[in-house]
């Protein structure tokens, strides 16, 4: 369908692929004014109500001279800590895992300097202490699961565990994902494949097969968030969570550069827990849609663990200081808060740098994904759209 819009005085033409189911044209409209003022944009947006797929519509580019399609992936970012934090949940409701488990029985080398009273609920509500490691690391050590781990293990907490909170942006994925492999013996890529995206017969990955690098969007950083990463990187009080981001050199400041960090395909097939999912909007939003209710024949988590998983473990004001609103945590979950809304305040999930959002609604049963390769930073549009999507219901 192609929506025909007047901005500013001007025709503005926004082609959108996909289907809306009657009712929900709102939503795609949304979707459509999130291209305004934005060239060379692409995005897509899925939606499903009780396992049903309501919007399912995808536009723009997906690199230079490349179209986004159906098919089109793309780093999804922080997206993949709820993943994890799915994992885990599994994890717990089979009872290889606990929430209160501390962390060195599952992976005794975790207790040096310090770290050994550290319970999984501290790992996954980031209030470990790691938000940054105090050694740089190198691409090369990057792109090894083995030589991260064994970073953390050393690394001496900025706090006593559990006694303060600061997000921990890519360090959250090693410290969630060496535990997982620890109670499971697999890895986190051939965990995630077993246990979620060959059982939904989805499109995501944490780590691809060399095939996919083909479909795969090129991230681009939009001006706000240019500016971000330009004041965070000056800022001299502001060190360690600039560390915290780039791992000391590991990743560029915005993440992405041309051909560079999350646009390196070496990095998209690396497990890189945090931040190194790739996925399609629809497979997103089809593995939160299973959180809450059947989807594709699957269900993949219970509503006992989704209690418990979905209770506020850190809010309020965070160790390193930063101007709020502040998020909301569960275990490794992103709750509805000032600094992200669902469509009602017991939605859960998790959003990514750039303006991925993806969650879940227990209540209306809803799965919902918001991918694109334009990076911004204080984003909105996938706050307008599920603005939206709260509308329609």
């Amino acid at each position: 369908m192609a929506i025909d819009r007047e901005r500013d005085g001007g025709a503005v033409n926004t082609r959108i692929d996909g289907a809306v189911e009657a009712g929900f044209g709102g939503v795609a409209d949304a979707f459509a004014r999130a291209f305004d003022g934005r060239k060379g944009m692409g995005a897509a947006l899925s939606v499903l109500v009780d396992g049903k797929t309501i919007v399912d519509v995808w536009a723009g580019e997906a690199g230079p001279d490349a179209a986004w399609k159906a098919e089109t992936a793309s780093v999804i970012f922080s997206c993949t800590k709820g993943l994890m934090a799915i994992l885990v949940a599994q994890c717990v409701e089979q009872g290889s895992i606990g929430y209160d488990d501390l962390v060195v029985d599952h992976w005794p080398e975790f207790a040096r300097n310090g770290k050994e009273s550290t319970r999984v609920r501290h790992l996954l509500a980031h209030r470990a202490g790691v938000p940054a490691l105090r050694r740089p690391l190198s691409r090369a050590q990057l792109l090894d699961f083995a030589q991260v781990v064994a970073e953390v293990e050393q690394s001496e907490p900025f706090w006593a565990p559990g006694t303060a909170y600061a997000y921990h942006p890519i360090t959250h994925g090693w410290l969630v994902g060496e535990v997982l492999r620890r109670a499971t013996g697999l890895s986190v890529r051939e965990l995630f494949d077993r246990a979620i995206s060959s059982p939904l017969g989805v499109d995501a990955w944490i780590g691809i097969p060399p095939a996919v690098e083909e479909r795969v969007a090129t991230m681009s950083i939009g001006a706000t968030l240019a500016d971000a990463t330009a004041r965070l990187v000056e800022d001299p009080q502001n060190h360690w969570p600039a560390q915290a981001m780039t791992l000391g050199g590991a990743l560029p400041a915005a993440l992405v550069g041309p051909g560079s960090g999350f646009n390196d395909p070496a990095l998209h097939r690396a497990i890189i827990p945090g931040a190194g999912g790739v996925a399609t909007a629809r497979a997103l939003a089809t593995v939160w849609s299973a959180t809450v209710t059947q989807t594709n024949g699957h269900r993949l988590i219970g509503e006992d663990v989704r209690m418990e998983a979905t209770s506020v473990q850190s809010a309020g004001e965070p160790f390193f200081t930063a101007p709020g609103p502040w998020p909301a945590w569960g275990m490794g979950f992103q709750l509805d808060s000032g600094a992200r809304r669902y469509v009602t305040p017991q939605g859960f999930g998790h959003d990514g740098a750039g303006g991925q959002v993806a969650f879940a609604e227990p209540e209306a049963k809803i799965g919902f994904a918001f991918l694109t390769n334009m990076m911004e930073a204080g984003d909105d549009r996938g706050t307008a759209i599920v603005d939206a999507l709260r509308n329609a219901l």
